[in-house]
């Protein structure tokens, strides 16, 4: 039976291993363990959602069910003047997450909370984007909260992104009744990276 990576103690033993690749041009890489969502190599739906994302300038990012690290990470290399906080509810992933954010030189602005989704987040913090691969196997439901409560942990103007493989119709409805606002940015291999942005 496959470990459901969605939970707070993971139980798989193995050997950690260390994966690399090159995202909009940065090396990257990333230790990794059984127990954590794609363990292997980058998912393609990561990848394509970090290749194709819109990324601010400046500001203060999140990145929300963040495993190991590769999309909080990539970005805070990607761009020296943000500060990126991560969230995970699995301590193995978050554990992994601090380790990856020194091997790749960028742990003096990642922030790496344990907890799920914006449980663990300073209270009256406020973002300039928001960035997931949801964890889908977890459920519809926690997908759904995960972009409901964005809505209020962004700053205006600040976007929601995220990328998506079955469900795409579901999440643009949630996306559209929550911010009425969604575009495609990005469409490969059956996965699609969505944008949407508080207008207000």
């Amino acid at each position: 039976m496959t470990e459901h990576y969605f939970s707070e103690k993971p139980v798989s033993i193995g050997k950690k291993e260390i994966i690399s690749d090159i995202i909009r041009g940065v090396a990257v890489e990333f230790i990794v363990e059984p127990g954590v969502f794609s363990r292997r190599k980058i998912d393609p739906g990561t990848k394509l959602l970090l290749e194709t994302a819109i990324i601010p300038k400046e500001g203060i990012v999140l990145d929300v069910g963040a495993g190991y690290g590769v999309i909080g990470i990539t970005i805070a290399k990607l761009n020296p003047k943000l500060k990126v906080y991560t969230v995970d509810i699995n301590k193995r992933a978050v554990k992994l997450c601090k380790i990856n954010a020194k091997l790749n030189n960028v742990a003096d602005r990642v922030i790496v909370l344990h907890g799920n989704l914006y449980d663990p987040l300073p209270k009256n913090i406020a973002f300039d984007m928001i960035i997931s691969n949801p964890p889908y196997s977890a459920g519809f439901q926690v997908v759904e909260k995960l972009v409901k409560e964005a809505y209020q942990k962004l700053k205006k103007e600040g976007t929601i992104q995220l990328v998506v493989r079955k469900g795409e119709k579901k999440l643009k409805r949630i996306l559209e009744e929550t911010f009425g606002n969604t575009k495609i940015l990005a469409s490969k291999s059956g996965y699609k990276v969505i944008l949407s942005v508080k207008t207000t």
